[in-house]
């Protein structure tokens, strides 16, 4: 039996004045695809993060994201199910918390912690490579300015975000399909490169993709459409999330996999060779398959789409902090600021707090924060996939909420699969991420277990049985 605790079913009651703040339902399926989608921000991942995919997979780095994507449809399904289950802000914690135990729910909070910190910044850099055309930025200024612009846009309603986001969407799935359609039309090889596994070499001969670096590569590729889970943090602000949580999740998911990997097959097909596609400067491909103005169209709605993602991530990461500190995570005085709600409604100091950390984190070196959030990123899926396998004992058996098919052999499947990716990452990102989490794990023995009773207390809301 675990330590999450549920308000008991009452008759609704005047809030004490010492009651836990809940966040306000305000948004349904369209609202919560659009913030969701916004989070994957497919256009940004495409330009800022795939090239490196291209630098190191070649013509393999469209087969590595489509298996990366079918591994992501067996995750989507232990988050649909744990999400309807356990629909709270807290996401990823307050699901295996709940289904776990208190500890692996601390363990996946610190591993999703570091998500939710990194990626942002990590987005943001990428934001000067795409203002050139009309200023020249230094990135990491650059980055520190969307990330604090985000952070003041996350400050507002969460309905009105919803729409701005909507509408930054739209412009970069239009930047994304422009990319697909020049890349089509200007096809220098057939289908059959996508198989051929091959990358450029440092003395511009081919090298062989081998089957072990693809494996590598997933760890990033899961990262590449790792957004489609912020249905889950805000699934305590969605209207009816028993229904509505499973299909944002899945929609986003599918609408995601298909803006980023149509033109990444686009691209590979239309790269004039193997060294411009491993070089995976796709700015300037946009520009030889067209011409400069079309080159500055796209480049300006993905400067726009980084802006947008920055925003629905600042959203996302402040109501982890938020639920932590109203689950008695910290000190009572950090909880207590933590857990403060502004006039419109959104937790406005933990807003503040993950995103100026976010600002500084753009002057820290690029390959760290790209290693880390792989190894992260996969770590906190197998915790997932592990509170998946538990969801269907004891109480939760009969609990009404989404059940995902093939249940318990698609959990069982993804937790082999993730933890031999584990194995296969860089020694020294696992070290990094590993050391943090022996740190969280002496904060868990010495300051939240002695104090088990007051401490890390996993809430549900009262009306998440709706």
């Amino acid at each position: 039996m675990t330590d999450t605790l549920r308000p008991p079913v009452e008759p609704a009651l005047p809030e004490a004045p010492d009651s836990p703040q809940k966040l306000k339902r305000s948004i349904g399926v369209v609202g919560g695809t659009l913030l969701t989608l916004s989070c994957v921000t497919p256009a940004s991942t495409l330009f800022v993060v795939v090239p490196d995919l291209f630098g190191s997979l070649g013509t393999a780095t469209a087969l590595t994201i489509a298996i990366g994507s079918l591994l992501c449809i067996a995750v989507a399904f232990c988050y649909s199910e744990l999400g309807t289950l356990i629909p709270s802000a807290g996401g990823e914690y307050a699901m295996v918390s709940t289904m776990a135990g208190r500890l692996a729910g601390w363990l996946v909070f610190v591993l999703s912690l570091l998500v939710v910190m990194i990626v942002p910044p990590v987005i943001a850099m990428g934001t000067a490579d795409y203002l050139a055309p009309i200023v020249h930025l230094d990135p990491s200024i650059a980055g520190a300015g969307v990330m604090l612009l985000a952070t003041l846009a996350g400050l507002l309603d969460l309905r009105a975000n919803a729409w701005i986001t909507g509408v930054f969407l739209v412009l970069e799935v239009i930047a994304a399909a422009v990319v697909a359609v020049l890349g089509f039309a200007h096809a220098e090889r057939g289908p059959g490169s996508l198989l051929s596994m091959e990358v450029a070499g440092a003395d511009g001969h081919a090298d062989t993709v081998t089957a072990l670096l693809v494996v590598s590569g997933l760890a990033i590729a899961l990262f590449v459409t790792q957004g489609f889970s912020t249905a889950v943090y805000l699934s305590e602000e969605m209207e009816n999330p028993r229904r509505n949580v499973a299909r944002t999740v899945l929609a986003t998911l599918a609408i995601s996999a298909a803006i980023i990997l149509v033109p990444v097959v686009a691209i590979t097909l239309g790269a004039s060779d193997l060294a411009g596609l491993t070089g995976g400067d796709i700015g300037a491909m946009v520009t030889a398959w067209s011409n400069s103005a079309v080159g500055t169209f796209v480049s300006l709605c993905v400067a726009l789409a980084i802006v947008n993602a920055g925003i629905v991530m600042v959203i996302q990461n402040s109501r982890v902090l938020f639920a932590s500190a109203r689950d008695k995570a910290w000190p009572e005085p950090v909880n207590h600021v933590f857990s403060k709600l502004g006039r419109f409604g959104s937790p406005w100091v933990a807003t503040l707090a993950v995103g100026v950390p976010g600002a500084a984190l753009c002057f820290v070196n690029l390959d760290t924060l790209y290693g880390v959030t792989g190894v992260s990123v996969t770590g906190m899926y197998l915790l997932v996939a592990i509170a998946a396998l538990l969801s269907r004992g004891g109480a939760h058996r009969h609990t009404p909420a989404w059940r995902m098919p093939l249940w318990p052999v698609v959990p069982a499947l993804l937790i082999a699969v993730l933890a031999y990716i584990l194995t296969q990452q860089e020694t020294a990102y696992l070290l990094w991420t590993g050391g943090i989490t022996a740190v969280a794990t002496l904060y868990w023995l010495l300051y939240l277990r002695p104090r088990r009773d007051t401490r890390w207390l996993v809430s549900i809301p009262e009306d998440a049985r709706a």
